[in-house]
């Protein structure tokens, strides 16, 4: 058990390793914010500072270690197995200024400049890097225009294709299921809302799944999509649409493929029957998770419980913040039934087994229900003599949990209260198999008469097994067909390294679907020969994103192509300093070409891509620098009155690059401000004048001054 003290007192941890009969403190030199423990090996931890640093142990908080500092707030990330090439490497986003930080990944033990790693070549947008399963998104803003760029099993970064008149202005990942993204994209005409986009396995090529879904502002300015995923059930999504200025729940069991509303139950608590059609009438669901740990937000399922939802929401035309109620489902969204008439927090215990439920409610109390029939029945429990005000609950970690802690307090001036419910006296044997019903999906027959979807008897709902794929649109008679603005060849990666691409036919098998034969082979992207095709989309870059570089030193530059014949396709790259080379193809400089600048300047650096349908090209300026170590103001120790002298700045080395040159004269409170290394000057007045100059070189600023005695 860690526990973390107060910081207005002291900066402490204490440490149990006996389920906390006794605690050892540590002192820590520094203010935590945040922690995040490593998902496989329970002792190695990493702690964000106030100060913007980032800190690592690997003895469970006994012993702590600087990693980095001017780290972005929650933009650091775990390696994945199987993924990262060792388990103690570290994904952060570190700042460089108000506009710009760079994606590193560091050793857990030893984050030197050496042994850092720079996967993305230049610099990203702050608050942009995500590192989620095997893709790592980063965005960079050219023009004030956002561009997106994936990266999938820690490949090459990519451009994200959204279709062609997609104009984003923001965009979160909201799911990287069964290697696939979900993102949600907020347009150039849009301001509550965000379109639901879906890829295939490589996370660079969208279509369109679901318009307008709502969204707003949280607590801390962060933006809260109404879109939840459905934990225990895979490609399962609920989301509140807007549509005619109401909004309306609906359901997915495929990605985003088909949606549909929510159906309102048959009766009210009371047995009531309640009138409600579709589509005029359905059941609508608040969406909202709670980032507090302690409180269980507007809806809750788990992975170790599918096909159960508990949320609150209402019944109409459209979703309402009065008149909420709690629903509940045992079929994964197929059917629901309302057990509560006013809100309350649900969790579940012994993999579902048991259900408990605290109202909420500003006044205190003293009882919570408990059902053992998936809500059909409620039970009412004391579980404190006196009222209790709660502030919020929390389950034991765990599948099989039987315990929970209410946190609260007996008045506004009384300390925290924290009651432990022990459950394991009511469960007084271990589930058989005969305590287990199937749970039957509305599929299709697929083998020997079992019903099933997508090849697959867990899913609930029917689908076909087909999705549109990027560049396609779904006509209204239910047939994809290439968008107008679409060129299949354009689009693949293939065209730029190698002589053919898959050339799809508008369809794209979902990447969940286990059915094999069919019309697998009708709807199968086709390989095709890459059309020859002028080059498009150069770029280049030096391997640290920057535009400087220290004398003598090794300068990557980094070229690639979006479009055109990589094969067939001729790169020569121009230094500047009267070097050139030419290389026969892209794939040959894929690791960046080196080159060593021997004098101080601004070199002209260009790329051209040609074959025999066209050439592009493409410049970049590098100023090669070396350190300024000291500068001398030469002038004269006196001066006359209204006669015009000359002061000179001497720079040791001479040549050290672009320099600005800062003159003060006396007490003006403006100074000169020039490119040369010497300026004229006439002064007006009798005395004793300071002249100061600060000359700029790089990131380096010296200053000398001189007095001048003017008669």
């Amino acid at each position: 058990i860690m526990l973390l003290t107060d910081p207005e007192v002291e900066s402490s941890l204490l440490i149990s390793s006996d389920e906390g009969a006794t605690y050892q403190k540590y002192r820590l030199s520094f203010y935590i914010l945040s922690l995040l423990f490593h998902p496989e090996q329970e002792d190695w931890i990493l702690a964000y500072s106030h100060d913007q640093k980032l800190y690592s142990s690997v003895e469970f908080g006994r012993r702590w270690q600087l990693v980095h500092e001017r780290v972005a707030p929650n933009r650091f990330y775990w390696s994945k197995t199987g993924l990262d090439k060792e388990p103690g490497l570290i994904h952060l986003e570190t700042s460089i200024s108000e506009t710009q930080a760079l994606y590193v990944t560091c050793k857990l033990q030893n984050c030197t400049d050496a042994n850092k790693g720079k996967p993305f070549p230049g610099y990203i947008d702050p608050n942009s890097l995500v590192v989620q399963d095997e893709y790592v998104f980063v965005q960079v803003s050219t023009g004030g225009r956002p561009i997106y760029y994936v990266s999938s099993r820690r490949d090459v970064f990519t451009p994200m294709k959204l279709p062609k008149y997609t104009l984003p202005k923001d965009l979160h990942v909201i799911s990287t299921d069964e290697n696939r993204v979900v993102a949600a994209v907020q347009e150039w005409n849009q301001n509550d809302t965000y379109n639901l986009y879906v890829s295939e396995a490589g996370g660079v090529f969208y279509t369109l799944a679901l318009e307008n879904v709502m969204s707003s502002m949280g607590p801390e300015g962060n933006v809260m999509i109404d879109l939840y995923e459905v934990a225990g059930i895979k490609g399962m999504f609920l989301a509140n649409k807007k549509l005619n200025n109401e909004v309306k729940t609906y359901i997915t069991y495929n990605k985003g493929r088909d949606w549909r509303l929510l159906q309102a139950p048959s009766a009210d608590l009371r047995g009531n029957r309640i009138h409600c059609m579709l589509p005029y009438c359905s059941l609508h669901l608040h969406l909202h998770v709670s980032a507090n740990p302690y409180t269980s937000g507007n809806i809750a399922s788990r992975d170790s419980v599918p096909g159960i939802i508990v949320a609150s929401g209402s019944i109409g035309s459209e979703l309402s913040s009065s008149n909420v109620s709690m629903f509940i489902t045992s079929d994964a969204g197929n059917t629901w039934r309302q057990i509560f008439d006013e809100e309350y927090s649900v969790l579940y215990l012994d993999q579902g087994g048991a259900l408990v439920a605290i109202r909420h409610t500003p006044l205190p109390i003293r009882h919570l229900w408990l059902s053992f029939d998936e809500g059909r029945v409620w039970n009412k429990y004391s579980f404190t003599s006196s009222p209790l005000f709660v502030d919020g609950v929390l389950g034991e970690p765990g599948e099989e949990t039987l315990i929970m802690t209410i946190f609260g307090h007996v008045s506004h001036r009384s300390e925290w209260q924290l009651v432990k419910i022990d459950f394991r006296s009511i469960f007084n044997r271990r589930c058989t198999e005969s305590d287990y019903v199937p749970l039957i999906p509305n599929g299709n027959p697929c083998f020997q008469g079992e019903r099933c979807l997508m090849g697959v008897k867990r899913v609930y709902r029917k689908l076909k097994a087909t999705a549109s794929d990027y560049g396609f649109e779904r006509r209204s008679d239910g047939k994809c067909s290439a968008a107008f603005w679409f060129l299949p060849s354009s689009m693949s990666r293939a065209c730029t390294t190698e002589h053919t691409f898959l050339n799809s036919t508008g369809y794209r098998k979902v990447v969940s679907n286990n059915c094999t034969g069919g019309v697998m082979e009708q709807y199968t992207s086709r390989r095709q020969l890459c059309p020859s095709q002028a080059p498009r989309g150069l770029h280049l870059v030096t391997s640290e994103g920057k535009l400087t570089a220290a004398l003598g030193s090794n300068v990557t530059f980094l070229v690639f192509l979006e479009e055109g014949d990589g094969s067939k396709t001729s790169i020569t790259v121009d230094f500047g300093d009267g070097n050139a080379f030419t290389y026969s193809n892209v794939s040959s400089i894929e690791d960046g070409i080196k080159h060593i600048y021997k004098s101080v300047g601004i070199y002209r650096v260009s790329a051209m891509a040609e074959n025999s349908l066209g050439s592009e090209t493409v410049l970049l300026f590098l100023h090669i620098t070396c350190q300024l170590e000291s500068v001398h103001l030469a002038a004269p120790f006196v001066a006359v009155k209204n006669k015009e002298v000359n002061l000179t700045v001497v720079l040791f080395p001479s040549q050290v690059g672009t320099v600005t040159y800062i003159w003060w004269f006396g007490n003006n409170s403006e100074p000169v401000i020039s490119l040369e290394g010497s300026v004229s000057f006439t002064f007006s007045r009798e005395g004793v004048t300071v002249v100061t100059v600060q000359v700029s070189a790089g990131s380096h600023l010296l200053q000398d001054r001189k007095s001048i005695a003017v008669h």
